[in-house]
């Protein structure tokens, strides 16, 4: 086949996507398009008599159209055999390869004196929303602020400083970014607009861009960026003019370093500062003094993309508040502009208006397909709720549903005045009804039945019922950057065991056998055998412990290269805090550790999740195991089926415990700060100790992410655990209920009673 045949389809769109002619050459990955047995030269005529040939553009050099069939022919790779083979070294990221740069780096001139003061209103409002933003100063403060990324250069002459700015910048971060924004740190900044301007523009030509000013006398036309409202430069320019810096900084006097930056662009590379370049324009307000900006309201502020000179930090902070209360009212004029014109091409479909759905521009409900789909609505009213976590029938609203409740209702009584103002005020007397449902389509809905009290504009009143229907949409998903992790980390599970649990260690030795031993998982097992000072004193005679201490031996001797060590301890109570103090000392700081229970059930899906969940210095895991109920209630007199003797298949009869934090994963380094923090507040005070737990030292003393999240690879077996009364209350409170909610289900207690209610009436 021919290829002008084949792509003849494509032909009219091809000027306008790519910018190439049919006849050139097209290159693909590893095989080559290229022109047949001809000598004719390559190209289609474009519209200003230039073409795009191999990425550089080049003088039209015939009168060739481009319309001659061209045979392609493929390019093999030849290796050749006599030079000597190089290995090649690949990039990490694509865009490394493909030469893919950042858009923009922001650098902010400040000094000792404002570093603290306007650098940090500066941070605090714009830096976060660019990419990377950098303070330049010459000589850098006693304390320097937090959170900045500071470069000092070690000299407050503005010229100097100037100087040694534009030579970092090319030096260090050339090749990083497209377009470089630097402004002083008395300038408020709009980075949303900036941000837009620079992806408007070709990265690919010199640049200088900015509020355009004469040079002292005026007697040229060229102009320089005034620095007071900030100024682009290119990639391009800025490496045509790192040979002429020192130059500049010896040829030319100036005091303003701005006039000196621009005198030495247009003495060497023959620019001039422009403020509008291909339809784009650099907006600027200057700011007269004592001037409110709550009050200000000409085009020209609004439009604006930098605001200068800022005399203080407050005045920064209120300009900015400002600008976004600008920007929101832009948004919510465009979202309603958006609706109506929705709503007025719905007409031309074949539904007609009913087919637009409510509200407009978010999805339609979600429809089931069988009844199995139906989303339950959950019913409320201001005090109760009557769909509860734990299944009760009725419970009351509290935390976050009364916040939300409280909230629904004021928005609704809010949206009901400002429809109906002046002509009608609204005051909410009582919720006779509310409903409640979660759509993963489109949001949180939510229908009302609400007893008003309607006030006329001349002073009647009259209690009417009105039904509203409200949505709380889903807003854009959010993707959280998190730390690099991988499966391969090595896992050490940690098994403390009391002389009331050493029942339950065969089980617990056979599932991680079997799942972890048989299977080589890199994973370690250590056993904590904890004594108390009676048994302890014995040992000698009578180990508590042997038992257990001979299955180890056994496991050992069946697996000739596997070691599982033990470490005893002594404590009449048995915290996790201090049982983790012995642990931690006697691991390698990036240790990565599964504190278990006798009663998990150790299975290669979850060590693979303890692995991505754990992050060193981010983030620790704290899994929430299901709890299978007790056999003599679930079953009775009925034998299990053989589908729940294995963990594995399914999930058995039971509950995920919420209330039970024994098992964690969490990497040593991230444990010995936390714990290092918590040293000032203990001051060896045992009892403090005694009354916490891993998760609360976590979540008091660490700042990392705590995570906490059902797991279904998790689970354990029915226990009647032993509440230790030593422990906190709160500790103690929770085993408590653990016990309780973990006996069976209300379905099967209510079976119970029923059957001894009968087998009593006999």
């Amino acid at each position: 086949m021919r290829l002008s045949s084949f792509l003849a389809v494509f032909r009219p769109a091809l000027p306008l996507i790519l910018g190439l002619s049919l006849g050139c050459s097209l290159s693909l990955l590893m095989v080559s398009w290229t022109q047949g047995e001809t000598d004719e030269a390559c190209g289609d005529e474009l519209g200003n008599g230039r073409l795009i040939h191999s990425g550089h553009i080049r003088d039209h050099q015939d009168g060739q159209d481009g319309n001659e069939d061209f045979q392609p022919r493929i390019v093999p790779y030849h290796k050749d055999p006599n030079k000597p083979h190089k290995k090649v070294l690949r990039t990490r990221y694509i865009h490394t390869e493909l030469g893919i740069r950042e858009r923009l780096l922001v650098g902010i001139l400040s000094s000792r004196a404002t570093l603290n003061t306007l650098g940090v209103a500066v941070n605090k409002t714009v830096a976060h929303r660019f990419h990377r933003t950098f303070f330049f100063t010459g000589l850098r403060s006693a304390k320097a602020p937090h959170g900045m990324t500071v470069v000092a250069h070690g000299d407050d002459r503005p010229v100097w400083l100037m100087y040694e700015t534009i030579r970092h910048l090319h030096q260090h971060h050339g090749n990083e970014y497209d377009w470089f924004y630097l402004a002083q740190d008395d300038t408020y900044t709009q980075a949303e607009r900036v941000m837009e301007l620079v992806n408007h523009l070709s990265a690919g030509q010199d640049m200088y861009m900015g509020r355009a000013e004469e040079f002292i006398g005026g007697e040229e036309r060229a102009r320089y960026c005034h620095g007071g409202y900030g100024y682009l430069l290119s990639r391009s320019l800025l490496a045509r003019l790192q040979p002429h810096l020192d130059s500049c900084r010896n040829d030319i006097l100036s005091v303003r370093p701005d006039e000196w930056l621009g005198r030495c662009i247009i003495d060497y590379l023959g620019l001039s500062c422009v403020e509008k370049h291909q339809e784009m324009t650099y907006r600027y307000f200057e700011l007269q003094k004592n001037v409110d900006p709550e009050r200000e309201d000409s085009a020209q502020f609004k439009n604006a993309f930098t605001v200068h000179p800022v005399s203080e930090p407050v005045l920064m902070y209120r300009l900015h508040k400002r600008y976004n209360q600008i920007e929101l009212d832009w948004t919510y004029a465009q979202i309603q502009q958006l609706q109506n014109q929705i709503s007025n091409i719905s007409e031309l479909t074949p539904e007609g208006k009913a087919g637009a759905t409510w509200p407009i521009g978010i999805n339609p409900p979600f429809r089931p397909k069988t009844r199995f789909e139906v989303i339950n609505w959950e019913y409320f009213t201001e005090e109760h709720i009557y769909s509860c976590a734990d299944s009760s029938p009725k419970c009351e609203l509290r935390g976050a549903d009364r916040a939300d409740v409280n909230s629904v209702l004021e928005t609704a009584v809010g949206r009901l005045n400002e429809r109906y103002q002046p002509q009608l005020r609204f005051r909410k007397r009582r919720l006779l009804n509310g409903y409640r449902r979660f759509d993963p389509t489109r949001g949180m809905e939510y229908v009302l039945d609400l007893a008003l009290e309607a006030f006329t504009q001349k002073g009647h009143s009259q209690v009417i019922a009105k039904r509203v229907s409200l949505l709380k949409p889903l807003s854009a998903v959010e993707i959280i950057p998190m730390p690099y992790v991988t499966e391969a980390t090595r896992v050490q599970v940690i098994l403390p065991v009391t002389a009331h649990d050493q029942d339950f260690v065969g089980n617990f030795l056979d599932m991680y056998v079997m799942n972890a031993l048989d299977t080589h998982d890199n994973a370690l097992l250590t056993f904590l055998f904890v004594y108390d000072p009676f048994d302890a004193q014995r040992v000698s005679q009578t180990d508590v412990f042997a038992g257990v201490k001979a299955m180890i031996g056994e496991v050992e001797k069946r697996y000739g290269d596997v070691k599982i060590p033990w470490i005893s301890v002594k404590t009449e109570v048995p915290s996790q805090v201090k049982l983790m103090d012995i642990i931690s000392k006697k691991h390698p700081v990036d240790t990565l550790f599964f504190l278990s229970s006798v009663w998990t059930e150790v299975n290669a899906d979850f060590l693979n999740r303890c692995r991505m969940n754990a992050i060193s210095n981010w983030q620790v895991f704290f899994p929430i195991h299901f709890q299978e109920y007790s056999p003599a209630l679930v079953y009775r007199d009925q034998q299990p089926s053989a589908a729940s003797s294995f963990a594995s298949e399914a999930l058995r009869d039971g509950h995920f415990d919420r209330h039970i934090f024994e098992e964690a994963c969490f990497y040593n380094a991230d444990y010995m700060a936390a714990r290092t923090k918590m040293a000032a507040d203990i001051l060896d005070n045992d009892e403090l100790l005694e009354s916490m737990d891993v998760y609360e030292i976590f979540v008091r003393y660490s700042g990392l992410h705590v995570f906490r999240a059902v797991e279904p690879a998790l689970v354990q077996k029915y226990v009647h655990r032993e509440c230790n009364p030593r422990f906190s209350e709160d500790i103690y409170h929770r085993c408590v209920l653990s016990n309780l909610e973990g006996l069976a289900s209300r379905s099967h207690l209510a079976m119970a009673l029923f059957e001894q209610e009968q087998a009593n009436s006999t």
